[in-house]
C-alpha cells in the first residue's frame, strides 16, 4: 500500500476484492477487458476500433440492424417518445405492449402471452411464480442461468436431472409422488453447447405425471421449425401442460422476453410474476420493432433457412477436418470444446488478429474444464466468410496443439 495513500474505512471493508480478482486471473478467468463494440452491416462489427466479422452475436437472423425494424422503432419513438415510464400494471403498457403481446399469441398459437423487460427476467419471473415451498422443480444439469437462478428463488426443492437425460428424469418424478406441483424446466436449445433438448419425451413424461413443462425458447424463436416459432415446434412437443418462454432480443433483434400459454396462466403471472410487476415496462419502440420483426420472420422463411444451410455447412468442413463437431445439430451455435481456459483465451485472440470475432467461453458459463470457442452464425454472414473461419479455426487449432 503507497504511503501517500492511507487506509481508510472502505478500503478495509473491500480489500479481500483484490485477492478475489488475483485468484480469478491465478486460473486464467478474469476478464480484465471490456470491449466496446459498433455493429456493423452484413454480420460484422467494429471491436475497440478493429473491423471483424462477428460470429459472437445472437442475431441469428440478422434482423438487430435491419431497416424495418429501426422504422418501425423510430415512429413509436417520434409519437410516444421513448421509456415507458412505469410498470406495466400501473401506466406503463401502450398500445404497443398490447399489440405485441396479441402478435406473440398468434404467432405462437397460444391463448395469450406476457412481456418481461428481458428473457433472464421472463425466466425468473415465471419459474419463481410457478414453484414454491412443496412443490419439486426439475432441472436439466445445463440449463440457463436465468433457469437456475429461478429455482433457487422458488424455495421449491430443486431436482437436477444430467443433462437431456430422459430416464433419470422418469425416476425423479416417480420419487416424489406426494409434491404438491411439479415443474420440469429445461432450455429448448442449450446455449453453449447448440444442442435441442428431447422435448417430445419431456412433453409425454409431463403429462403421464401430471407436471407443467417449461421450455426457454430463447435460441429457438424465429430460428427453428417451419413456422419459426421454435424448438418445440421442431420437435413435435406440444401439450397442454407446455409453457413457452421467449426472447425478443436474440433472431428477433429487439429487446424483452415473454411468456405464452393459456390465458389462465397469463392472467397468474400479471398477478404474480415478481419481475414483471415491479419492472417498469419495455421501451414502446422496442414493442414496435419487435413486432415488424415477427412479420419478417412469418413472410421470410428463406432467412432461417440460410443461416440453417450455413450451419451445416461449418460443421461439414470442421468434421472433413478431423475436428470433434457435435452430429446430429441443427441450431447456428457451434461449439469448440478446448479444455483450458487459458487456450480458448489465446485463440479467440489470434483468430481476432485474422479478422474474426470469436468469443472464448469460459466458467462459470461452462462447466470446468470445458473451456471453449463459441462460433453463432447469423443470416447476415455470406458463405465466403464462413468458410474463411472454417480454414482459420482449423490453423488455430492446430497451432494450438503443436505448442508446448
Amino acid at each position: 500500500m503507497n504511503n501517500n495513500h492511507p487506509i481508510t474505512k472502505a478500503d478495509a471493508v473491500t480489500h479481500w476484492l483484490g485477492d478475489e480478482l488475483a485468484g480469478l486471473e491465478r486460473v486464467g478467468l478474469l476478464r480484465r477487458r471490456r470491449r466496446t463494440v459498433s455493429p456493423l452491416p452484413d454480420g460484422a462489427c467494429e471491436v475497440d476500433g478493429q473491423r471483424l466479422a462477428n460470429f459472437a452475436s445472437n442475431d441469428y437472423l440478422g434482423l438487430a440492424g435491419d431497416a424495418r425494424l429501426r422504422v418501425a422503432a423510430r415512429r413509436v419513438i417520434d409519437d410516444l417518445g421513448v421509456g415507458a415510464g412505469a410498470s406495466a400494471l400501473v401506466s406503463g403498457r401502450t398500445v404497443w405492449h398490447e399489440r405485441l403481446e396479441q402478435r406473440l399469441a398468434h404467432f405462437e398459437g397460444t391463448e395469450a402471452a406476457l412481456l418481461f423487460p428481458t428473457g433472464y427476467a421472463a425466466n425468473v419471473g415465471t419459474v419463481s411464480a410457478l414453484a414454491g415451498r412443496g412443490d419439486v422443480v426439475f432441472s436439466d444439469a445445463l440449463n440457463h442461468a436465468s433457469l437456475i437462478d429461478g429455482c433457487r428463488l422458488s424455495r421449491a426443492e430443486v431436482c437436477v436431472y444430467p443433462h437431456g437425460d430422459v430416464g433419470f428424469l422418469e425416476e425423479a418424478l416417480r420419487r416424489h409422488p406426494d409434491a404438491r406441483r411439479r415443474l420440469i424446466v429445461t432450455d429448448g436449445v442449450f446455449s453453449m453447447d447448440g444442442d435441442v433438448a428431447p422435448l417430445a419425451e419431456l412433453s409425454r413424461l409431463a403429462e403421464q405425471f401430471d407436471a407443467m413443462l417449461l421450455v426457454d425458447e430463447a435460441h429457438g424463436t424465429g430460428v427453428l421449425g417451419e413456422q419459426g416459432r421454435g424448438a418445440c415446434e421442431l420437435m413435435e412437443a406440444d401439450s397442454p401442460n407446455l409453457i413457452r418462454i421467449g426472447t425478443l432480443s436474440k433472431a428477433v433483434g429487439a429487446l424483452g422476453g415473454f411468456v405464452t400459454g393459456s390465458a389462465e396462466l397469463i392472467d397468474f403471472l400479471w398477478n404474480r410474476a415478481r419481475m414483471q410487476v415491479f419492472s417498469t415496462a419495455l421501451p414502446p419502440a422496442m414493442c414496435a420493432a419487435a413486432c415488424a420483426a415477427i412479420d419478417v420472420i412469418q413472410e421470410d422463411p428463406d432467412r432461417r433457412r440460410h443461416v440453417g444451410a450455413l450451419s451445416q455447412r461449418l460443421r461439414d468442413v470442421l468434421s472433413e477436418c478431423g475436428l470433434p463437431i457435435p452430429t446430429g445439430a441443427v441450431t447456428p451455435i457451434l461449439p469448440i470444446i478446448v479444455g483450458d481456459a487459458g487456450a480458448a483465451v489465446r485463440m479467440s485472440e489470434h483468430l481476432a488478429e485474422q479478422g474474426f470475432f470469436v468469443p472464448a467461453i469460459r466458467p462459470p458459463t461452462v462447466p470446468e474444464g470445458t473451456s471453449r470457442l463459441r462460433v453463432s452464425l447469423s443470416a447476415a454472414h455470406s458463405l465466403t466468410v464462413v468458410n474463411e473461419l472454417a480454414d482459420c479455426l482449423f490453423r488455430a487449432l492446430a497451432a494450438d496443439r503443436s505448442s508446448p
